[in-house]
């Protein structure tokens, strides 16, 4: 991805609040998400600047309203509309007037999942998190032998995947504790998180056709925030010998907005293994995934509990970590092993990062590593502690880029509360 005239820091925008220090979406940024401004409203498609939403179908850019069609565009399109909203939307622009027009206050439309979801793969690139969920449970041998040579994933359900702001019932499930004779079927007790990324494709691929290395990212649209939601008791009796199922389909969050992979131009890192480590097979190889194949994302979790909400108390940063720390594979390589074997991938599919824990205690990216498994409790503030998620807590992610001599962006904030067993979502949100 090249660096060009949209990523000057020096840019500013007739929308000022894009023009704040700490804004997620000035105009170096620009992704693209689905907005409406009720219900009952078909789904637009928007681009975020500032505190405002873009109608891009207002501007005359685009002639429909369908955001995986926009997706599957090839990246020489994809650059020209980067490249004719960073013109229109700058200061001193001949679009000013007319765009104006065309802007709605984010804080008053209703945001979505970004796109039609098809599908959804999880993998499991976060070496971190692999090698301490595996300690708990096999201390003498926590990463399994096929970690360092092939990316682990599996299919999720996308039908569960749910926008920011959406709350979801405690699910239930089968439960077997170690010293239970049968299991019983009740709501889970040990209800996590878990810190990912949201790989949206864009291009898709024939069926049996195999998508090599050196054009991967062409067929990767771009990246949000990801909450792939575990009820880790009812994983912990059903996961063998075929792996997750009810623990992990009844809800995943999803941040409303596509930072595209031209916007993460900048923010690229040099891609290595570990000294001593096996190098990737040659299909998983690339000289350009080795000089910058890494995206240097900081991401962070905040909890907030009902007490302290209604204390007035902000949400509790509980975790940080960085994409470019905590996953051993990266995305051009997810999407060449995905379709090695001739899978077929369309646009709108999903792939889920696998929780990025960073080395430290930390950076954890899941309470079940933060609490070693429920045993060491974390504070919040007003005295409060937590070993696992409860009925009225709300969990914040949050993504920023940033690098000297260039803008930072963000993600926007990708959040979930969770309401009891009983109390279903009836399509509300959280408070």
């Amino acid at each position: 991805m090249i660096i060009d005239a949209t990523h000057d820091p020096e840019l500013a925008s007739w929308v000022e609040s894009a023009n704040a220090t700490d804004a997620d979406f000035p105009i170096q940024n620009l992704p693209f998400g689905r907005f409406r401004a009720a219900a009952s409203d078909p789904w637009r498609i928007g681009v975020a600047i500032g505190d405002q939403v873009l109608d891009l179908q207002a501007t005359g850019l685009v002639t429909h309203g369908d955001m995986n069609q926009l997706m599957a565009l090839s990246p020489a399109d994809r650059s020209s509309l980067r490249h004719a909203l960073s013109s229109g939307l700058r200061r001193g622009s001949a679009h000013e007037k007319a765009w104006r027009a065309a802007l709605r206050p984010t804080a008053e439309v209703q945001l979505g999942v970004p796109c039609t979801i098809g599908d959804y793969t999880d993998f499991y690139v976060g070496i971190h998190h692999a090698t301490t969920v595996g300690r708990l449970f096999r201390p003498d041998n926590p990463l399994l032998p096929n970690y360092k040579w092939v990316p682990i994933g599996y299919h999720g359900r996308a039908s569960t995947i749910l926008p920011s702001g959406q709350g979801f019932a405690r699910p239930q499930g089968q439960l077997k504790g170690a010293t239970d004779e049968a299991p019983r079927l009740a709501p889970t007790e040990r209800l996590d998180f878990e810190l990912e990324l949201g790989l949206f494709i864009g291009r898709g691929n024939p069926l049996g056709q195999a998508i090599p290395m050196a054009s991967a990212e062409q067929h990767l649209f771009g990246i949000t925030l990801f909450n792939d939601w575990s009820a880790r008791d009812i994983q912990a009796w059903e996961y063998q010998p075929l792996g997750p199922f009810l623990s992990k389909n009844f809800a995943s969050t999803v941040s409303p907005w596509l930072v595209t992979m031209e916007a993460l131009a900048p923010f690229r890192r040099a891609f290595t293994r570990p000294e001593g480590d096996p190098a990737p097979l040659p299909y998983l190889d690339d000289e350009a995934n080795r000089r910058g194949g890494a995206f240097d994302i900081a991401l962070e979790v905040r909890l907030q509990s009902r007490a302290m909400r209604e204390a007035g108390l902000p949400p509790h940063v509980i975790s940080h970590s960085n994409f470019a720390d905590a996953a051993y594979w990266t995305a051009a390589q997810l999407v060449a092993h995905h379709t090695v074997n001739g899978c077929a991938l369309a646009s709108g599919d999903l792939f889920g990062s696998g929780t990025l824990s960073g080395p430290r205690p930390e950076q954890a990216g899941s309470l079940l590593e933060l609490t070693q498994g429920g045993k060491q409790r974390i504070a919040l503030p007003g005295g409060e502690t937590r070993a696992f998620v409860e009925d009225g807590d709300s969990v914040t992610l949050a993504g920023r880029c940033s690098r000297n001599g260039f803008r930072s962006i963000g993600f926007g904030p990708c959040e979930a509360t969770v309401m009891p067993a009983d109390a279903g979502t009836g399509g509300r949100t959280a408070p």
